[in-house]
């Protein structure tokens, strides 16, 4: 499988702290069945972005795991205005592997009328936006729509594991299911920050959509999407995103609601 957002960097941001919690990190995946890790720290006013640094950690990392797992590089994009004006200047600095992707983290509360300007902007540069995990983002689970016209406009929306099962709470396990089931989703990743409260969980994210969404979402979320990104190359054909998603008072993943996945 293919990871494309993870904090594995140690010393760099809110990720592990030290060579050994990651390296703990990486054979935790290892054993779980990824085999390619994008290493994405963040990129944002409290973690500034330090390429030159990440790229000497990384290559002890990938050193360490030779032959086990390939790693790579990109970023947890802040959409803040000295970012994107950075962004303008340097495209490929924050996209994955210098290619044609860039993850892009909203702040918690959204102004929507702003986005899709924001994204053209990205797009006029050659480069597609990933939205992470919009089912954690406060404003989104209240109003998640404006997420139908940014997958419209080529943005990819990737959701975070561990969502699938509701780690992060009911509302982002109902959403992140709505998503998938209407196939606005392009990309599972762990988003792992630690062996603690935010373990790689890629195993258990692709049983679970296996058991429920059927294999061919599975592979598709976890092996093949993720793989083209790695390799900057063009999704497969997807399947076309339908259904309206609620505007407000999302639902619980209740009883109910787990019954009928």
């Amino acid at each position: 499988m293919f990871d494309i957002h993870y904090h594995l960097i140690f010393g760099v941001d809110d990720g592990p702290k030290s060579l050994e919690s990651s390296i703990k990190l990486a054979e935790t995946s290892i054993a779980e069945g990824v085999t390619h890790i994008v290493a994405t720290p963040h990129a944002s006013d409290r973690y500034p972005y330090q390429p030159e640094v990440n790229r000497e950690r990384l290559e002890i990392l990938s050193e360490r795991f030779a032959g086990q797992l390939t790693l790579g590089l990109g970023c947890d994009f802040h959409l803040s205005y000295d970012n994107l004006q950075e962004f303008e200047k340097e495209p490929k600095k924050f996209t994955v592997n210098g290619s044609k992707y860039l993850l892009v983290e909203f702040p918690d509360y959204v102004n929507y009328d702003t986005y899709s300007d924001v994204f053209f902007r990205i797009m006029v540069a050659g480069v597609t936006p990933i939205i992470t995990h919009p089912e954690r983002n406060p404003s989104l689970v209240a109003k998640p729509s404006p997420i139908i016209e940014w997958v419209r406009i080529g943005c990819l929306v990737q959701v975070t594991a561990a969502s699938l099962w509701g780690h992060f709470g009911s509302r982002s396990e109902a959403l992140a299911r709505i998503l998938v089931r209407g196939n606005y989703v392009h990309i599972i990743a762990s988003d792992a920050h630690n062996m603690q409260s935010r373990p790689p969980a890629m195993a258990k994210a692709f049983d679970s959509l296996k058991k429920d969404f059927g294999l061919e979402t599975a592979e598709r979320l976890c092996l093949h999407n993720p793989r083209a990104i790695f390799l900057g190359e063009n999704l497969p054909s997807q399947p076309e995103a339908n259904g309206p998603l609620y505007e407000k008072n999302p639902p619980k993943a209740g009883f109910f609601n787990r019954f009928f996945r």
